[in-house]
């Protein structure tokens, strides 16, 4: 199979059907073979009805439900361990998404070679509102990364099939793929200038909550990704480092009460001194984070490598 789209979504039954037909029309038009998995993310109106009637039409149509909200991240992960296509596109279920640009993105992947082609909506039909936090939060990402892409958070992106079975993608990581897919030594990452069009049903999921989770989901996601697995390299560091200084303070203000007293000078008790408890909490921090380390390099070393959702109802799922 060339393709498989991932479309996670949640109440979107008024879009379902027109996005399907849309689908529908580019991939007989360009001869592709391909799957539909829509992963609905625990909707409360009709839309889990909708695929279940769009899967007798339209028989590459697939499905799977959550039987609660778990979010985007959790939709695309359980959509990627099941997409059986040398090319995986993601893209959202409000219309917003063209897709028109699914050739152009699978010739990126499968014939330029890439890992990972990530959307551009250049040219955006949002309030201003959400169009400068936008634009703020990918130049950050971007800077902290080192990753050259101008929408991070575009859901419209095609992917390498062994990309999707190598990554893991949970909480609100869905935002940060390229990185994630960086980490795991995926680095041929590209981006194609998409069509953002005009919402056409329903409204927004998102507010501007999603920001600030954003940057937490970075400072968490680079933590993750460099010391995932060794947390010991980071927090024994820093344990030493504040240990060791606090251990050549104590040091020094012993040194300098004994050199004191064998010259006969005026010295006070070191229990007397400000700067003792300084180096008492340095030591006590130091020894805190060494053992924070070590604990969390045990919990690493037998915590199970993924989460597990409740998917309640499948369609079209071997």
């Amino acid at each position: 199979m060339q393709l498989s789209v991932v479309i996670p979504l949640l109440n979107e039954e008024e879009s379902l059907p027109e996005l399907t037909q849309w689908i529908h029309r580019v991939m007989t038009d360009n001869n592709f073979s391909y799957e539909v998995i829509f992963v609905d993310d625990g909707s409360r109106d009709k839309s889990w009805q909708i695929i279940a009637d769009l899967h007798k039409q339209f028989p590459a149509v697939k499905g799977l439900k959550f039987r609660r909200n778990y979010g985007k991240s959790a939709a695309l992960n359980e959509g990627f361990s099941v997409a059986q296509g040398d090319v995986v596109i993601t893209m959202d279920a409000d219309m917003q998404d063209s897709p028109d640009e699914i050739p152009e993105l699978y010739k990126m992947i499968a014939v330029d070679g890439l890992d990972l082609v990530s959307g551009w909506k250049k040219r955006r039909h949002d309030p201003i509102s959400k169009t400068i936090p936008s634009k703020f939060s990918n130049w950050t990402t971007s800077q902290i990364t080192g990753i050259k892409l101008h929408d991070f958070n575009c859901g419209l992106k095609a992917y390498k099939k062994d990309l999707v079975k190598s990554i893991e993608v949970y909480g609100e990581m869905h935002r940060y793929i390229p990185q994630i897919a960086k980490t795991a030594g995926f680095y041929k990452i590209g981006e194609k200038v998409v069509e953002h069009r005009a919402r056409k049903y329903g409204q927004s999921k998102f507010g501007w909550e999603r920001f600030m989770k954003g940057f937490l989901d970075l400072t968490s996601i680079m933590f993750v990704s460099k010391f995932g697995k060794k947390p010991m390299h980071l927090f024994g560091t820093m344990g030493f480092l504040s240990f060791f200084i606090g251990g050549v303070i104590t040091i020094w203000l012993i040194v300098e009460k004994l050199l004191k007293m064998n010259s006969g000078e005026k010295y006070r008790q070191i229990t007397d001194q400000p700067l003792f408890y300084i180096a008492l909490v340095a030591i006590i921090v130091g020894v805190q984070l060494f053992v924070a380390g070590f604990l969390g390099e045990l919990i690493s070393r037998n915590s199970p490598d993924r989460n597990t959702y409740q998917v309640d109802q499948q369609i079209g799922i071997s």
